[in-house]
């Protein structure tokens, strides 16, 4: 059993933009399992925006991270010594485990994944918490039949490519808006999209939206928020559904405004409806096997964007503000023992 363990924890609350100094590794020994614990060796760690919430200590729809306590989030791991029965060494495992090299906890926290389904990576992706909200989010409010149009903002992210070809297995017409050229060519070569926006290349959003949606927007899955979102929301149509899943754009804004509503969404009967993937945690298993079957179909496609060192942590996680990822943003810890995925 290994010996040293190094874990990161929030070193204070930001103002704004995080940065480098919000984050502090530590060199922490290796806690020996006891009955019904397993350790457990990071191989992925997921870093989402979703965390940048948690950073502050405003109250909100999960507990803040507390200051000088190890920050959290989805891993996939290895079991590398057991006293429990659910678990052997050698098996592969996820879940809401600390930022550190190794992770000794309650059997309860994880649950084992197939590596004959899907590389390990992809229980961090399509087939995890990313995959499960575009799933339940677009399927159960957005709700697109064949012929809408639905727009997807943040599209080149993990939720956004998966929320995109789901409405295309819907039999919908599908406009992806990201922010680089090289994201809206992968959105519409690889992915299939009818039609993308570089909003960052465009003069006038409201324009492009209404060329790249001759007939309007029928289901709009806003992942950003923002200025992108005002100029999707005056192309509504009557009744359009608006699954509403982040607002990466004012995460770390000490203020932010921008046009009212109301008026939009009585004039078009439009539906809006904010969500968190929690709120379906009663039927993963069924999301979950059905994005599994897609994927083996050859159905969906995944996209990850994977930094290499657990030293590169906070650098991960601070690309995701700067769009520096495609697709889901991953940090490559440790090889398997096997060394292969």
């Amino acid at each position: 059993m290994p010996e040293k363990n190094e874990q990161i924890v929030l070193a204070g609350r930001p103002e704004g933009m995080p940065s480098h100094e919000h984050f502090a590794f530590e060199e922490v020994s290796v806690e020996e399992p006891q009955d019904g614990q397993v350790l457990v060796k990071t191989i992925y760690l997921s870093v989402d925006p979703y965390m940048r919430g948690r950073m502050s200590s405003a109250e909100s729809y999960v507990a803040p991270f507390e200051v000088n306590e190890v920050i959290t989030g989805n891993v996939v791991g290895e079991v590398v010594a057991s006293k429990s029965s659910l678990f052997e060494p050698g098996d592969k495992v996820m879940g809401m485990l600390g930022w550190k090299r190794y992770n000794t906890i309650e059997d309860a926290a994880v649950r084992k994944v197939d590596e004959s389904i899907a590389p390990l990576s992809a229980y961090l992706n399509i087939l995890g918490l990313n995959g499960l909200t575009a799933y339940f989010g677009l399927l159960e409010i957005g709700r697109p039949v064949a012929g809408e149009t639905v727009v997807i903002s943040g599209a080149a992210g993990a939720v956004g490519m998966a929320a995109g070809q789901i409405a295309k297995l819907r039999g919908a017409r599908v406009v992806g808006i990201a922010g680089t050229d090289k994201k809206t060519d992968y959105l519409k070569t690889e992915l299939r999209f009818d039609e993308t926006i570089n909003y960052n290349a465009v003069s006038n959003l409201e324009t492009a939206l209404e060329e790249a949606c001759p007939k309007g927007v029928d289901v709009y899955f806003d992942n950003v928020g923002g200025p992108v979102s005002d100029a999707v929301m005056t192309q509504l149509n009557d009744f359009a559904r608006i699954p509403v899943c982040g607002a990466i754009s004012s995460y770390n804004k000490t203020e932010d405004t921008g046009p009212r509503v109301q008026p939009t969404l009585i004039k078009s009967r439009a539906l809006i409806q904010g969500f968190i993937v929690g709120d379906y945690a009663s039927r993963f298993q069924e999301g979950s096997e059905k994005l599994a079957a897609w994927l083996s179909e050859g159905k969906l496609k995944y996209e990850e964007t994977i930094v290499e060192g657990f030293e590169n942590v906070p650098e991960a996680f601070l690309g995701l503000f700067t769009g520096d990822n495609l697709g889901k943003q991953l940090v490559k810890v440790n090889e398997p023992a096997a060394g292969v995925e």
